[in-house]
């Protein structure tokens, strides 16, 4: 396999291993336990796409100097020891004083870390074979979901073991966890040093770099791409960070389950990830996008339901359902939501104008989760209902509708998602078909999938599905 390919790939694996014990519900835990509110939550899931703002300074930066790996490196280096410094809190500071301590430890992190991603993109842009960007993306997050899956289900048992042997030290497990997840990230620059360097040209003369970031928006294709992406990640981050306060507090889930319940969604998002690829290559990213919006559309919806108005019979069911479906969902949608900013950005322009794409996207995906905890706290003592009644010989009722406190957001998000796939709509992309279409080839794959199931070899091969496609990746020459 090509050195590209292959320090790209390991830097995916350790990458993922890093914010599978880092980030994500573990995260959020963590901040619960320190006492975090709704808005606190909503702070802290505000704090990852703001801090992409720093990719203004790094496009000048890259602009004037053309010095992408060496920027990508440093940022990514600096990043993960401000990461590693967050296992100490549990120790230095009370929770209170410790909550605004992991704030700003998590902002320096984010900060660094957008420096470094600016380089990051634009050296793939020009690296990575243009092509087969959606198979090499899509084996990337599957060979990183294939090792985030078990690390994340084993710490998530782990914790809660630790938790009940010894209930007053279970800051110090949090703790433990950052130090392996930050050792693993620390590793992974070994990884990107072995990426061949792509160098780009210095531009002559001075960097003017605000006209060089309204260049994308002269564009006008680009420009609705622009508008899309931003409505979609304002909509989908309004609800998503409050999913696992959702579960550990008003279902009352232990970490395990949740974790379980993750683990469900992260293995129907690698089990897609290559079909997803292959139709991007094969159809187009925006067709792959406006069939996979509606499904995480209506899983987002279905969280409502997961309540009458406490946990009841059909509750892990559907939630189970409503994991697998966002993780097939978001399989296609970020893999395309990515590789589609990237094909039409020009070459040799990609800076400048996936700087563009990613601030406006930041801006949208940072206000959301912040509007979304003021909100969560808004409705916490609010109820809409409604409820079908019959009255006759007995009376009657069915209550058919329940929002409260979170389910709210999940409506408005809900809502906001059906306008932004309306701005999908006016993107042009070469090769785009229906949506139908894509889904019928989805669901055919599916179908010859299980239909293999009939005999041992092909039961075989589902179980190996994708793993063996991955391997074979990574051995290819």
């Amino acid at each position: 396999m090509e050195d590209r390919l292959r320090g790209f790939y390991l830097d995916g694996v350790a990458s993922q291993a890093m914010s599978s014990l880092t980030g994500g519900v573990f995260l959020a835990a963590f901040a619960l336990a320190l006492g975090a509110s709704n808005a606190a939550i909503g702070l802290l899931a505000a704090i990852p796409p703001l801090t992409q703002l720093t990719q203004v300074p790094a496009t000048w930066l890259i602009e004037r100097y053309g010095q992408r790996k060496r920027i990508a490196f440093l940022g990514a280096a600096l990043s993960r020891i401000f990461l590693l410094a967050v296992a100490a809190i549990p120790f230095l500071a009370s929770r209170g004083a410790g909550l605004a301590l992991l704030v700003f430890l998590l902002v320096m992190y984010g900060s660094l870390g957008a420096i470094g991603g600016c380089g990051w993109n634009s050296w793939m842009r020009d690296l990575l074979p243009e092509r087969r960007l959606g198979r090499v993306f899509g084996t990337r997050m599957a060979l990183a979901s294939a090792v985030g899956i078990p690390l994340s289900l084993g710490a998530g048992l782990a914790l809660d073991a630790w938790g009940a042997a010894h209930p007053e030290q279970k800051l110090a497990a949090y703790a433990a966890l950052f130090v392996a997840g930050c050792a693993i990230g620390l590793l992974g620059l070994l990884f990107i040093a072995i990426i061949p360097d792509c160098p780009m040209a210095p531009r002559e003369g001075k960097v003017r770099l605000l006209r060089r970031l309204r260049e994308p928006l002269a564009d006008a294709n680009f420009r609705n791409l622009l508008r899309f992406s931003a409505s979609w990640n304002f909509a989908t981050n309004l609800a998503a960070p409050f999913f696992t306060v959702y579960m550990l507090s008003r279902l009352g889930l232990s970490l395990s389950w949740v974790m379980g319940l993750t683990v469900a969604g992260q293995v129907a998002n690698l089990a897609s990830l290559r079909l997803w690829g292959k139709f991007a290559d094969r159809f187009s990213n925006k067709s792959v996008i406006a069939a996979c919006g509606p499904l995480f559309l209506v899983a987002i919806l279905l969280w409502t339901f997961t309540t009458r108005p406490g946990p009841y019979a059909l509750t892990l069911p559907l939630l189970f359902a409503i994991h697998v479906m966002m993780g097939v969902a978001t399989a296609g949608v970020n893999l395309a939501l990515g590789n589609i900013a990237l094909k039409l950005a020009p070459r040799g322009e990609a800076t400048a104008y996936l700087a563009t794409n990613g601030i406006l996207v930041s801006l949208a995906a940072g206000v959301a989760p912040l509007l979304g905890g003021l909100l969560a706290d808004l409705f916490s003592g609010r109820e809409l209902a409604l409820t079908l009644s019959w009255t006759g010989a007995r009376v009657l009722s069915l209550q058919a509708l329940r929002f409260t406190q979170l389910d709210f957001l999940f409506l408005f998000a809900f809502l906001l998602g059906l306008y932004s796939l309306h701005r999908l709509s006016l993107v042009v992309e070469e090769g785009e078909v229906t949506e139908r279409i894509v889904v019928e080839e989805f669901l055919s794959e599916v179908r010859r999938g299980l239909r293999s199931l009939s005999s041992v070899a092909g039961l075989q091969g589902m179980i190996a599905f994708p793993f063996v496609s991955v391997m074979a990746a990574l051995k290819k020459k």
